[in-house]
């Protein structure tokens, strides 16, 4: 079964949560700003990925998911690591290749991981994170627990054999596992509509394997959310998995390295009209959920919390040499 899905314009969840989703989604922002700053200055090194753009995804599903659920994500994943709650400071520090970071400084942008919160990655190879997300679901089915796994992977890695065999098995065996497609619309450079025989509704493809497709507005994170809660609701039931996918847009370029010459300055300026970031405060102030005042504090917090972050990370001493053995495979 395949569906497209709309919010409604009255939010029903309470203004407490409508806040913190709003500071999570800020923070994520301002994270990656002051990422892109120290990757200028030399003091973050390799390939960075930013989220930008992309915020209300990892906050609206996230926030839709228990403490116990299992996250799997891709290399673009800070804003997932943010939203799961892994502490800014910790992130920065294995940014910056820190031992108080959350890899030990050993990880760098594209691995970051969390047992304690379950956030198990952070993965570099493009569609390698979707079977490891059915492994842990398998998991879960067999100690029949309460809870879900949740894959997040970008329309690139459709192409990827993985994928669709990760989809087939899950179908299979009905494992609690949430494929959720964050669309950007663009592989590295490539536009989906170069990549995808089927077009762009890649959603579609779900009911090959007999199960739920739906397709949702990844700017707005009212949708998301609820999209979200009624898949898991419906998964936590026994139903097996289900398929979310999200169009969204990076207003940056696929890394740091990209110059993003193969976009028209028109399209970035269409999608960033959207920016949840500006959005969804104004919905907040229209309805009468939230005030001028709580949208500065909210803002200077964050502002705050980022400063300290990279005064951590810059502060934090490197691995000892000892500890390059450590953490690795015999």
């Amino acid at each position: 079964m395949t569906a497209q899905f709309t919010l409604g314009t009255n939010p029903t969840a309470e203004p407490a949560l409508l806040h913190e989703m709003y500071r999570k989604m800020y923070l994520i922002r301002s994270f990656e700003t002051a990422c892109s700053e120290n990757y200028g200055l030399g003091l973050i090194h390799g390939f960075l990925h930013l989220y930008s753009g992309q915020e209300a995804i990892a906050v609206g599903s996230l926030s839709s998911l228990r403490a116990d659920d299992i996250v799997v994500t891709h290399y673009r994943d800070h804003g997932h690591a943010i939203a799961r709650g892994l502490e800014t400071k910790n992130i920065m520090a294995e940014l910056f290749g820190r031992s108080t970071g959350v890899s030990g400084g050993k990880g760098g942008s594209m691995h970051l991981f969390d047992v304690s919160r379950h956030f198990m990655g952070g993965h570099a190879i493009v569609g390698a994170q979707l079977p490891l997300a059915a492994g842990l679901a398998l998991s879960i089915k067999y100690r029949k627990q309460d809870r879900i796994s949740i894959v997040f992977f970008g329309d690139g890695a459709v192409s990827q054999g993985t994928f669709h065999e990760t989809m087939n098995l899950a179908a299979l065996w009905k494992l609690p596992l949430l494929f959720f497609l964050e669309n950007n619309l663009y592989g590295m450079g490539t536009h989906v509509n170069l990549t995808q025989a089927g077009g762009t509704d890649i959603y579609k493809v779900a009911q090959n394997y007999g199960i739920e497709g739906v397709l949702v507005d990844g700017m707005d994170i009212l949708a998301v959310h609820e999209v979200t809660q009624r898949a898991t609701e419906r998964m936590r039931s026994g139903s097996g998995p289900a398929l979310i996918e999200a169009k969204t847009f990076r207003f940056e370029g696929h890394s740091m390295a990209d110059p993003t010459q193969y976009r028209d300055h028109s399209e970035v300026d269409h999608w960033r009209k959207k920016d949840p970031i500006k959005k969804f405060p104004e919905f907040l102030l229209e309805n009468g959920l939230i005030t001028d005042q709580e949208i500065e504090a909210i803002k200077i917090a964050v502002d705050e919390e980022i400063a300290l972050a990279v005064d951590y990370a810059q502060s934090s001493p490197v691995p000892d040499a000892d500890q390059l053995l450590s953490d690795i495979y015999a």
